[in-house]
C-alpha cells in the first residue's frame, strides 16, 4: 500500500506536542508509526525548529529536538520551486509549495491562509480520509 504523503503546517506540529490527545497529535503519531510520509523542505524544517523552541509555547526542548530528529531521519526532503499563487500569508508559501509539487496533503489548522485546493485539509478532515 502506498503511503499517504503529508506536509504539516507548523501549527499542527506544535499542537501535536502541546495537546497529545488532539487530532494534530493523531496525525503526527501516524508519521511515527510509519503510516504516512512527512514531506518537508529546508525552509520548513527551519520554521519548525524556530517555532517549536519558542519559550512561550512551553514545549520541552528535548521533545522539540526528538520531533526534528524523527523528521530528518524518516521524512522526505524536497526542494520545491516557489509558486506564484496569491497567498494570504507569504510565510505559508513554503508549506503550500512542498505539498503542491509532491502531491502531498497539506494538513493545517489555518485553512484560510492557503488557496482553495483539494489537498488542503484540517487535521480532522485528514483523519476522516
Amino acid at each position: 500500500m502506498k503511503h499517504k504523503r503529508v506536509v504539516l503546517d507548523t501549527n499542527v506540529l506544535a499542537s501535536a506536542l502541546m495537546t497529545p490527545s488532539g487530532n494534530p497529535a493523531k496525525v503526527y503519531k501516524m508519521f511515527l508509526a510509519e503510516e504516512l510520509t512527512l514531506v518537508y523542505s529546508e525552509e520548513i524544517i527551519a520554521e519548525y525548529e524556530d517555532v517549536l523552541h519558542r519559550p512561550r509555547l512551553r514545549i520541552p526542548s528535548e521533545d522539540a529536538d526528538r520531533v526534528l530528529e524523527a523528521i530528518y531521519l524518516c521524512g522526505d526532503l524536497v526542494a520545491p520551486n516557489p509558486s506564484t499563487n496569491y497567498m494570504p500569508d507569504e510565510d505559508d508559501r513554503i508549506f503550500y509549495d512542498a505539498a503542491k509539487c509532491t502531491g502531498a496533503y497539506l494538513v493545517t489548522g489555518n485553512t484560510r491562509h492557503y488557496p482553495n485546493e483539494l489537498f488542503k485539509l484540517t487535521p480532522t478532515q485528514f483523519l476522516e480520509k
